[in-house]
């Protein structure tokens, strides 16, 4: 069995012990053995990208451009592979895997340009002859947490910006899919970027993350994660002075008005809520439906959610592959209880299944006949459970959208220019889809939401330099 190492001033290091990245759809597919840092790597990764700081924030912005570029092209080159490797050890379809590794490389090649793009201004001062000139600078040695969601994805738009911008980067994985990160440290081990300025430390969140937070030579933290874990940290880090950003959790609507195209708006519900096995924080839990269409709704979701095909994610013609855990898949079915215990309807799936291959597998489930003070409306499930809520009208349907305490995406189906242009300036979400999934989104474009979804300056696209960068006025005398 391939063991897989930490990367640690541009050497590979093994730790104490080794866990198994297991194949959710195979539960016999055991992908290698990656080893489990301690604070001891953390200590050392942290030092690598101290020393390594200064020549790197100071140093050539073209070089920092062709070593990401050249990172970008190598995933680009090898999205196939790469999509396959996440298939197998998160659960993704083959073909989800292969669009999120061609997105890691998109992002890198976005940001290799983004490094020759910083500006800056030169301004009058208010008093005679002196000039003001004010520019960005790295943050420093940066953290960075990532989720098991997107294991490829979402490491590359930390990573891009981090070092584009000019700082070093200790990068910790969720440990449940360390491997699509390893290969991903692997690329960029190889890429020209000096020794130090990126390090990659494996093991369990509450060892590698909670020395990460606590790390005084850390300046910034950037999570992406479960909501408690993220106000944890985010008081940690006010406590400590560091610079935080935080992506959690997100109860995202989907209104459907009396106005929709059916077809259409069950497609986009069936897509945001139970693709990639509703394991997306932009994923549409709560389908908001108006009165005059929701019978026909309801059976247009039925007889569409027939036609899902879960089962391996490397199999062709899968549509929702498994859940990526045991845990996730207990939470999962613990919900479908609570849906049922609460009095809503199972219209449709929510059954755990039994295939060719021993794996996390279940049918995307739907509850009609939904209140929005029930828990399934009210507390993310992170998996392919949606719940159906009645409403009289637009009024209300918006209200009912709003009323969540997170705020990441939320969408709407309708035919009206009217209501389309109200949601799009009423909806309490940093992001908004018309006629569209909730969870599609660029990365050229900031990526956030806003009450317990998001915290700090956006992810993606020019704004990921808010938190990748730290502003200096400079006077100067003629």
């Amino acid at each position: 069995m391939t063991e897989f190492n930490n990367l640690i001033n541009g050497e590979w290091l093994a730790g104490q012990s080794y866990s198994p990245n297991i194949n959710p759809s195979n539960l016999a597919d055991v992908l290698g053995q990656y080893t489990q840092g301690d604070k001891g790597h953390v200590d050392a990764a942290v030092a690598a990208a101290t020393a390594a700081f200064p020549a790197w924030a100071t140093g050539s912005i073209q070089a920092r451009s062709d070593a990401l570029d050249k990172i970008g092209t190598e995933i680009l080159a090898r999205k196939e592979e790469l999509g396959t490797l996440l298939a197998r050890e998160e659960g993704k379809t083959r073909a989800e895997g292969i669009g999120e590794a061609t997105r890691a490389g998109q992002i890198f090649k976005f940001f290799a340009g983004e490094c020759l793009r910083l500006s800056g201004e030169l301004l009058p001062s208010v008093r005679l002859n002196i000039g003001v000139e004010i520019t960005r600078e790295p943050v420093g040695v940066v953290g960075l947490i990532t989720p098991w969601n997107f294991p490829i994805a979402i490491p590359a738009w930390k990573i891009a910006p981090a070092l584009a911008f000019g700082n070093c980067v200790v990068l910790k994985p969720a440990d449940l899919v360390p491997g699509c990160a390893w290969a991903l440290a692997e690329i960029i081990s190889r890429s020209g970027i000096p020794a130090g300025v990126f390090n990659l430390v494996m093991g369990r969140g509450s060892v590698i993350g909670d020395a990460l937070v606590n790390h005084p030579g850390i300046h910034a933290i950037s999570f992406t994660g479960s909501v408690g874990v993220g106000r944890n940290i985010a008081v940690q880090c006010v406590t400590n002075h560091k610079k935080v950003q935080l992506e959690m959790g997100g109860k995202n609507p989907q209104v459907v008005l009396d106005d929709a195209d059916l077809a259409q708006a069950v497609e986009l519900s069936v897509q945001s809520a139970f693709y990639s096995t509703g394991q997306r924080c932009t994923a549409s839990s709560r389908l908001i439906v108006t009165e005059g269409i929701y019978p026909k709704f309801i059976e247009a979701m039925k007889t569409r959610m027939a036609k899902i095909k879960v089962g391996d994610a490397l199999a062709q013609g899968t549509d929702v592959g498994p859940v990526s855990s045991k845990s996730q898949l207990d939470q999962d079915m613990a919900y479908v209880a609570i849906g049922k215990d609460e009095g809503a309807t199972l219209a449709a799936g929510g059954e755990l299944l039994k295939l060719e291959t021993d794996g996390y597998y279940m049918s995307p489930a739907l509850f009609s006949e939904s209140a929005a003070h029930m828990r399934i409306n009210r507390e993310e499930v992170f998996g392919p459970v949606a719940s159906v809520i009645r409403v009289k009208d637009y009024e209300e349907a918006l209200a009912t959208a709003n009323d969540t305490e997170f705020g990441l995406s939320a969408g709407i189906a309708t035919t009206s220019l009217k209501y389309a242009t109200h949601f799009k300036r009423h909806s309490q979400a940093g992001m908004v889809m018309v006629n569209l999934p909730t969870a599609g989104v660029d990365y050229h474009v900031p990526f956030g939401g806003r009450k317990g979804s998001s915290y700090g300056p956006r992810e993606q696209g020019k704004y990921a330099q808010e938190f990748f960068t730290t502003v200096k006025t400079a006077y100067t005398l003629a």
